[in-house]
């Protein structure tokens, strides 16, 4: 039997945090990607980046939901992924240029990747997290570059590349949560959500009773 939820709204575009979502069964009422200025602020190091730009999106979300009294009162999620090297906070890449930059410098180096969590809760308080993971790539070849630009799966992915695809070949070692690295931490995100009182597992499947 299906649990109506309280309402839920992913503030967010990325059809990976989408998916992520639904994985631990929950189905968003609503998508309300938010726009932001993403660019760093000098001296703005990865960490700070990421925990600024998620709780940008979600005073940005909250404001929206104010507007529109059918969101009003809703959880709203939101999450901005950052990877960087050292102090070096890597672009979304959008040009080929771009991609192959962030691939010469991840090979054959550790890396991490930060997401910043928010959740607007029902009162319209702002609940956070950070989640810290951190990768090694193989030493690429040129080849295997050039394979992977010709692939396109990078355009738009922090640093360069997508862990869920072809570039999982890439990875050495992974320490921390693999979910963050695709989009969205959902250890954490179930967290946030249960602790200001969001029936995460309403909806999953009962266990079946068996016939005497």
């Amino acid at each position: 039997m299906t649990v109506a939820l309280p309402k839920l709204v992913l503030a967010s575009a990325s059809p990976r945090r989408l998916g992520l979502l639904q994985q631990i069964g929950l189905e968003p009422d609503h998508l309300h990607p938010t726009d932001v200025d993403e660019t760093p602020l000098p001296a703005e190091l990865p960490r700070q980046l990421a925990q600024r730009l998620a709780k940008v999106k979600a005073e940005a979300a909250l404001a929206w939901s104010k507007r529109d009294e059918i969101w009003t009162g809703a959880y709203i999620l939101t999450a901005d992924t950052v990877v960087a090297v050292g102090r070096r906070i890597l672009p979304k890449a959008e040009t080929v240029d771009e991609a192959e930059a962030c691939l010469h410098l991840l090979s054959g180096r550790s890396h991490r990747v930060w997401t910043g969590l928010a959740l607007v809760t029902p009162a319209g308080a702002i609940k956070a997290r950070l989640v810290e993971t951190r990768i090694r790539f193989k030493r690429l070849s040129r080849a295997e570059i050039d394979a992977y630009i010709a692939s396109d799966e990078w355009r738009g992915k922090a640093g360069g590349y997508a862990v869920q695809g072809l570039a999982g070949a890439f990875v050495v070692s992974l320490q921390g949560s693999w979910p963050s690295v695709v989009g969205l931490p959902l250890a954490e995100t179930v967290g946030l959500l249960e602790a200001a009182g969001f029936p995460v597992r309403a909806n999953w499947p009962a266990p079946l009773v068996p016939v005497l």
